[in-house]
């Protein structure tokens, strides 16, 4: 029962968060709008709407929310799997190298004309987060497979492809290209559309199953890789699973919206201040509190300057920053 009512809660305050997504925005919209629309579009309920109201609710706002949606909880979810098999209250996805990876793959495609034209933004940004985060596998399992070699393969990466983006814009893009790639890199939800969500969703629903199916592997790497064995835990096919997952989960949410950072970082730590650290409990909850995050970073950043988008990597820096220092200072890193 408890499990049922956890769920209910859940899905309404996920419900609230995507209805906020939707109604508003640069025109308010009400709530009951939304609903209708959804009907409509959904059931043919046959509501009489404003034709504008009714175009902006579903074929804009609703994708976006839920494409946000889908990003927060991706990256709050490799933000818990990673920072429990390293054991590092430091690492987020984005450790993996896979954010630069994905810029360099985005410069590319805009700055470079690599693919000449049957090549997406996105599809670019997809390919470069997935090569960078093969050369750091690589280089991990040259420097000893374990979560420190991995943790500093993911910096050099990192270092490596920002160096290749930043020599890219600076030698080759005009002042249009470089101003439009660094509005992407600080991530941008204003071009999504439905098709976005139909790999948005799949991702992140598939990732979560994922993790879930390796909660309790979760818990045993707490006391570490070697304990984690003793208790019968296969530590070398959990590593490979769950870091791909969160690979995969990243790169798709990073070829969509671009780079958005203290996602990963903040929110498992919030989580556990709520719900403890237990992973059945801490993954869909770190997931929920992810996705209801970015719905709202991306509702301020539509509405928090009249007339004008801010990047949503600008939002989540602006409230994430000192939401961890609140969270460090509540709950001191142990030394």
């Amino acid at each position: 029962m408890r499990f049922v009512a956890d769920g209910l809660v859940a899905a309404a305050i996920l419900t609230a968060a995507l209805a906020l997504g939707a109604a508003v925005g640069e025109t308010s919209i009400p709530v009951e709008t939304v609903a209708k629309t959804v009907a409509n579009r959904l059931w043919s309920a046959g509501y009489a709407l404003d034709p504008i109201d009714e175009g902006i609710v579903w074929n804009y706002r609703i994708a976006r929310a839920l494409v946000a949606a889908c990003c927060g909880a991706s990256l709050a979810l490799g933000g818990v799997v990673l920072q429990s098999l390293l054991r590092n209250a430091l690492a987020d996805p984005y450790i993996l190298g896979i954010s630069a990876g994905a810029s360099s793959g985005a410069v590319a495609v805009a700055i470079l004309g690599l693919g000449s034209g049957f090549v997406s933004l996105s599809l670019g940004a997809f390919a470069g987060a997935l090569l960078a985060f093969g050369l750091v596998a690589l280089l991990a399992l040259g420097a000893g497979r374990g979560p420190a070699a991995i943790i500093l393969a993911g910096i050099a990466g990192s270092q490596l492809f920002n160096a290749l983006t930043s020599f890219v814009v600076t030698k080759s893009a005009t002042a249009d290209q470089a101003r439009g790639i660094m509005f992407w890199l600080l991530g941008n939800l204003s071009g999504v559309r439905w098709p976005d969500v139909s790999l948005a969703v799949p991702v992140a629903l598939g990732g979560l199953l994922i993790c879930l199916l390796h909660a309790r592997a979760l818990d045993a790497f707490a006391f570490g890789s070697r304990s984690a064995a003793s208790l019968g835990v296969p530590v070398k096919r959990v590593y490979a699973v769950l870091i791909a997952a969160c690979a995969f989960m990243t790169a798709t949410m990073v070829s969509i919206v671009g780079s958005i950072g203290f996602v990963g970082l903040v929110i498992p730590h919030a989580a556990r201040l709520i719900v403890g650290v237990r992973h059945g409990r801490l993954l869909p909850a770190s997931a929920l509190i992810g996705a209801t995050f970015m719905i709202a970073a991306d509702v301020l950043s539509r509405t928090v300057i009249p007339g004008q988008v801010l990047p949503i990597g600008v939002m989540t820096a602006l409230v994430g920053a000192p939401a961890f220092a609140l969270i460090l200072i509540h709950r001191p890193v142990a030394r």
